[in-house]
């Protein structure tokens, strides 16, 4: 008899509003498995990003809670937690006067670890993220392209080697090959490392070919949380539409011929 897995994050009727009274969340309740990636959907302004940044305490729930390893994240140390996850956005947040090398370590730098530590790491990191250390470590952000600097990012987010790690559209801004190469990248390498990954995106297909569950939010409200296949096949209207908005112009060709 197999053991449930573990719940790495929990959302328990978590709601948030802005001082305005604007409801961006209304009583989400979720469990994330442990070593999985989730996929959350839905339109600008449906709460995707606002869900997300109560993990790591950039925004503090309005009401109910949020559960990282069963623990209630309003009760950690802010600094421990925000370290203990990695954080990936899409303009990666890099620091232009600094080489890349110390832009992967800057986390390890922060807690003090010794520097011949921190550049074994951040060399690491780079060949783990597909870049050679002797091409790159010593290049700046503005040397690199989108799609290496959105590496950079990520080897950065898994310095200090966090159980879970945040995605916020980070390959929003990278042309269809890049974003298709970063994924595969991902996707190669979560299978390796086993981390928890939420990652926000807007791209079904993205969502698809990564995770194994597919959250869709809409309106602030949790619509579906199913694996890929069942979300494909679900009736549910907010989903069927979602679905029809993908590969329009494949169906139009398939319709003309």
């Amino acid at each position: 008899m197999s053991s449930k897995p573990a719940t790495a994050i929990e959302f328990r009727k978590v709601s948030f509003a802005t001082p305005l009274g604007r409801l961006l969340l209304d009583d989400i309740s979720l469990s994330i498995e442990q070593g999985t990636i989730t996929a959350i959907l839905g339109r600008s302004g449906s709460g995707k990003t606002t869900l997300l940044r109560t993990v790591n305490r950039m925004l503090d729930p309005t009401s109910g809670d949020v559960f990282v390893d069963g623990a209630r994240v309003h009760d950690a140390d802010l600094i421990a937690l925000r370290r203990g996850m990695g954080y990936v956005i899409q303009e990666t947040g890099l620091f232009p006067h600094f080489t890349i090398e110390r832009n992967v370590g800057l986390v390890l730098e922060a807690e003090g670890r010794p520097r011949e530590e921190r550049l074994k790491r951040s060399r690491e990191l780079l060949a783990m993220v597909g870049l050679d250390a002797d091409s790159f470590a010593q290049r700046y952000p503005h040397q690199l392209s989108g799609g290496q600097r959105q590496r950079v990012g990520l080897a950065r987010a898994l310095a200090a080697e966090p159980k879970i790690l945040l995605m916020d559209e980070p390959f929003g801004a990278l042309d269809p090959l890049t974003r298709a190469e970063m994924q595969d990248m991902l996707r190669d390498l979560m299978g390796k490392l086993g981390k928890t990954v939420v990652l926000v995106t807007h791209d079904l297909d993205e969502a698809l070919y990564l995770a194994h569950r597919i959250v869709l939010m809409e309106g602030g409200k949790l619509i579906a949380n199913l694996e890929p296949a069942e979300f494909l096949q679900a009736k549910e209207p907010a989903i069927t539409s979602y679905v029809q908005a993908f590969h329009r112009g494949e169906r139009r060709q398939a319709a003309q011929a």
